[in-house]
């Protein structure tokens, strides 16, 4: 007789394809590789969905208590009493229908579920996708308390095991580092040579403040000005509420002397970074890791990022990456025009970092280490899943 596959609940705050979400599909995968059948509850509906079901994974839009800023405050703690008991009906009612052996609950600011899961006792999994050390220690508290209802804790970069530990060091004594892995086309297209006309300069990443666009936008400006011609492409949408920055970016825009095309959200980034020479990661404030400086490495391209938390980790190492002091956009425009002075060299190098980059972050490695750590063996059959690379 058969024995029927095991359950994973896995339950993510969003449905978009940024770094956190494409890492929750990449588990997904790892998951329906090693042979168990998988529900993944959803605050929401996005992009996100489409490749989820590609998986073959049964995907249910629920409320959900998700801890924006927004609900911290006093004026949103209506909506936050709203969203916990709506969230609490929502998740025991999902718990009873499904019956799963094990939750694996993704990022932390979806607290509800670990704790539900140990009443149940269920094992639980929680994934640590955030790290801001300069915020409140005792907030940071808070977000990573619940989770210590997880029989296992997974975090993306030394620089969040460390938040963690200065945050709630009995959660940091329970956590293990699992990379992330990071997927990419298998014959990405090489960096033009000679480098004619402006040096093509992409952002990739929501528009926010702390992200830094209008870094790039500053930087390509100044670059112009000191007879280097750029263009720059921002490839990304702003969250609900900050529209308010994004007409920021495009008065700027308009007022410098730089071409800057707004692209918007595209769920296939490979294209926009085909077509460009630099990629820019220009984050102001603390990132957990660096997805996407990791796939412009991946990309053969030179990259560009903030020397600080995880994309010091993600960015450094390669020799076609520059690392920058945050918030200065001079010095974004000394790191350009010495990769556009260096060019021959940079496109001789670009082989070695992506290979580089496929050995610290291959996908396989860590769709296996999800399973694992989820008490599944990863299955030694060939998978057929696609991610839509």
């Amino acid at each position: 007789m058969t024995r029927p596959a095991r359950t994973v609940l896995v339950v993510h705050p969003g449905a978009e394809l940024f770094g956190s979400d494409r890492m929750l599909l990449e588990s997904v995968i790892g998951l329906r590789e090693a042979g168990c059948r998988i529900v993944v509850a959803l605050a929401s509906d996005g992009p996100l969905v489409a490749e989820l079901r590609r998986t073959g994974a049964d995907v249910r839009i629920v409320p959900m208590l998700v801890l924006r800023k927004a609900l911290l405050k006093p004026r949103g703690w209506p909506a936050l009493l709203a969203s916990t008991v709506s969230g609490l009906i929502s998740a025991w009612r999902l718990l009873s229908q499904e019956r799963p052996d094990r939750v694996y609950v993704s990022t932390i600011i979806i607290p509800m579920w670990p704790l539900l899961a140990r009443l149940r006792r269920i094992l639980a999994v929680s994934h640590v996708h955030e790290a801001e050390r300069s915020g409140s220690r005792l907030l940071n508290r808070l977000l990573y308390l619940p989770h210590l209802a997880s029989r296992r804790t997974l975090v993306n970069s030394e620089f969040s095991l460390q938040t963690i530990r200065w945050a709630l060091p009995a959660l940091a004594r329970r956590s293990e580092i699992v990379h992330n892995g990071v997927a990419s086309p298998e014959n990405p297209r090489p960096p033009r040579e000679p480098l004619e006309g402006p040096l093509r300069i992409l952002y990739m990443g929501r528009l926010s403040p702390r992200k830094g666009p209008d870094l790039a936008i500053e930087a390509a400006a100044l670059l112009n000005e000191h007879d280097h011609p750029a263009e720059l492409t921002l490839l990304g949408t702003a969250f609900d509420g900050y529209e308010w920055f994004e007409q920021e970016l495009r008065d700027q825009a308009a007022q410098s002397n730089v071409e800057v095309e707004f692209a918007g959200f595209h769920p296939e980034i490979w294209p926009f970074l085909a077509d460009a020479d630099v990629l820019l990661v220009p984050s102001r404030l603390d990132e957990p890791f660096g997805n996407t400086a990791v796939e412009g490495v991946l990309a053969l391209r030179p990259v560009i990022a903030s020397d600080s938390s995880g994309l010091r980790e993600a960015a450094g190492g390669y020799r076609t990456t520059r690392l920058v002091r945050p918030g200065d956009a001079q010095a974004i425009v000394r790191a350009l025009a010495d990769i556009a002075e260096s060019w021959s060299d940079m496109v001789d190098s670009v082989e070695a970092s992506r290979a580089e980059a496929l050995r610290r972050h291959a996908p396989e490695v860590y769709r296996e280490t999800i399973a694992r750590a989820c008490g599944v063996e990863p299955s030694t059959r060939e998978s057929s899943i696609g991610v839509g690379i």
